[in-house]
């Protein structure tokens, strides 16, 4: 099907709102990601960073859609442990032993952002000077170079998990890439925001670790076969995050109204 014709077909455009939603979904955890490190750069090296990881994403996604009959190979099994998992509830195993090259890049994938963020929360909830060195607000400074390969790392997971899942749902190149495309862009308007909303809200940052965590737990099940329905992942963070944004309008309102009391005080007392 050409150009024109999939533009003419409404068909292909549900397809693309589709896709176009669900990329942005599963591109959450990715700009959550940056976002965080990013903000453990110098100031004048976070924007720069966000921007360079977010591009290396679009053309990571470009790139594995011009390898897709290579991208689809990584689903089929490499080896087989040949063991059997423990019964279900139904007697089908609760686990799969034999693993894809997509399963390993998952497996990787969920351990580096285990470690990475279960390194992040212990620096939040222990923040002791330990040779590192330390900004103005004793958080650990991250060097340019490390940031993005760190970036680069979970890019390339949350990628190629975006790009077998947008083959899932169409046939079609032209989709993808738009899909792609727009998503990217969209998140691009929406990385400094986010960094700054949570840079400015502390504890969101340890929120968005927990986050991280449960991902990096989704991506190794997932690498072992359980596969975990993302709606219910998705679901849990939209409801943590509303109730942590009644918090944030609470504790700004307590705030106010105490320098209100404050300086009423301090008129009476002039």
């Amino acid at each position: 099907m050409d150009i024109i014709a999939l533009l003419s077909d409404p068909a292909a455009w549900m397809a693309l709102v589709t896709l176009v939603l669900l990329e942005i979904v599963l591109g959450i955890d990715n700009l959550v990601f940056i976002a965080i490190l990013s903000n453990k750069l110098p100031p004048q090296q976070q924007k720069k960073a966000r921007r360079i990881g977010l591009s290396l994403a679009l053309l990571m996604r470009l790139g594995l859609l011009t390898l897709i009959g290579w991208l689809v190979t990584l689903q089929t099994p490499l080896f087989d442990l040949g063991i059997a998992g423990a019964p279900g509830a139904h007697g089908e195993p609760t686990f799969e032993t034999a693993f894809s090259g997509r399963d390993l890049i998952l497996i990787a994938g969920g351990l580096f952002l285990l470690w990475k963020a279960t390194k992040e929360i212990h620096h939040n909830i222990d923040p002791e000077p330990s040779g590192e060195l330390l900004d103005h607000k004793g958080h650990a400074i991250l060097g340019f170079g490390a940031a993005i390969a760190q970036i680069i790392a979970l890019d390339l997971v949350f990628s190629i998990d975006s790009i077998l899942t947008a083959v899932g749902m169409t046939d079609h190149v032209p989709i993808m890439i738009a899909a792609v495309v727009i998503t990217v862009t969209l998140m691009m308007f929406a990385a400094d925001p986010l960094a700054k909303f949570i840079e400015h809200n502390p504890t969101l940052v340890m929120l968005a670790l927990a986050f991280l965590v449960m991902i990096g737990v989704v991506l190794l099940a997932d690498g072992f076969g359980m596969h975990i329905p993302k709606g219910y992942i998705y679901t849990a963070m939209a409801f943590s995050v509303f109730v942590e944004i009644l918090n944030i309008i609470g504790r700004r309102r307590r705030e106010k109204r105490r320098e209100r009391t404050e300086g009423v005080a301090n008129v009476q007392e002039a």
